[in-house]
């Protein structure tokens, strides 16, 4: 069973199947999906969502070999505004996307926090790694806000073509002593 998580300003929900329909309407979007691997479609099938979905996410989910969650403002949570999920692997262990509107608020930076919690403190894991399109700068933003480190560099296939990649990393460790609220003086 996936949790429920929140932040200041979101609800994370486990993905479900009724979450396609709105996913499909703010997901297809070059400047979404250019940075994501290349095996996402593009052009995007208009039932893209639910096929990926259906066949993949929440089998995986029922497996426990991932986690994915939809995110929703605690101010609307009836609405959906992005995803986020966490995998198993070697090298892939969290993606993500958030709706043209939302983004440059900050809100992706508290969702990782949340699911990277989640990573080291309910699942156990020692180490997330993330692959990152060297030109996707928003997203290394968020990866360099939670303290990871590049730790290799060549090229990957992303649905914008074959482009420059890094792999950042954080383990359990450097992330709860980020996490730690110093003690105060009396």
């Amino acid at each position: 069973m996936i949790s429920v998580l929140e932040t200041p300003r979101l609800i994370l929900k486990p993905l479900e199947l009724s979450d396609a329909e709105a996913a499909q309407a703010l997901f297809p979007r070059w400047e979404i999906v250019r940075y994501l691997a290349a095996r996402v479609p593009w052009p995007y099938p208009s039932d893209g969502v639910r096929r990926f979905y259906e066949a993949e996410a929440l089998p995986a989910m029922a497996r426990g070999d991932a986690w994915h969650w939809s995110l929703r403002l605690r101010t609307d949570p009836g609405t959906l505004i992005g995803c986020i999920s966490l995998e198993r692997g070697e090298e892939d262990n969290r993606g993500f996307w958030l709706g043209l509107p939302y983004q440059g608020q900050g809100l992706m930076t508290e969702a990782c926090d949340a699911v990277t919690d989640y990573w080291f403190d309910v699942l156990g894991f020692p180490v997330l790694r993330v692959p990152k399109a060297v030109a996707n700068a928003p997203s290394r933003r968020i990866s360099e806000k939670q303290g990871m480190l590049r730790v290799c560099g060549g090229e990957r296939e992303y649905v914008g073509g074959r482009i420059d990649a890094e792999i950042w990393e954080l383990t359990a460790e450097l992330w709860r002593k980020r996490r730690e609220v110093p003690e105060r003086n009396a």
